[in-house]
């Protein structure tokens, strides 16, 4: 059973600039690499192929804590289409503590004065640990995880106001 959450804004830049912006795996997945609440106390630490997360078919390695209990997921970027879409997935099983299996991406699109962006994921249900015993943590995450993507075009850009 796949689960989907997304977030949505409308920024004051171009597609390209966001892109260029959220195209940095560092930069987009910076909210799980500080220690935060949402990461019980714990963070994530990167390492990127030569390509940097930034090719189809480069691959990402994510590990660290959360709650006290470790963590790793690689990925591998499936679809890059700058200015208007990326998407990446899971490679292999992660070790994740509430979520499983997941494709991830963000969408731009040209609209008056802006770029509409939206960051999705689907994933799966964890397969065990907290998040097979609690299902709903699953979903408090994804949504917080995509949330703090949108919010980092926001704060790059600022959201551009509809009339």
């Amino acid at each position: 059973m796949i689960r989907h959450a997304e977030a949505s804004a409308i920024l004051a830049a171009t597609p390209a600039q966001v892109f260029a912006h959220l195209d940095d795996q560092r930069r987009l997945a910076e909210h799980m690499g500080r220690f935060s609440a949402m990461m019980g106390g714990g963070r994530m630490t990167y390492e990127f192929d030569t390509a940097n997360g930034q090719a189809v078919g480069s691959h990402i390695r994510m590990e660290g804590k959360a709650f006290g209990l470790t963590m790793s997921v690689e990925e591998t970027v499936a679809v890059r289409d700058p200015p208007r879409r990326k998407v990446w997935r899971t490679l292999g099983a992660p070790n994740l503590i509430v979520i499983g299996d997941y494709e991830m991406g963000f969408e731009l699109t040209t609209t008056d004065g802006g770029a509409a962006l939206r960051v999705w994921i689907d994933y799966a249900p964890s397969p065990r640990g907290p998040g097979r015993l609690v299902p709903w943590l699953g979903a408090i995450y994804a949504h917080w995880c995509v949330g703090r993507m949108v919010a980092d075009g926001i704060q790059k850009f600022g959201e551009k106001r509809m009339r």
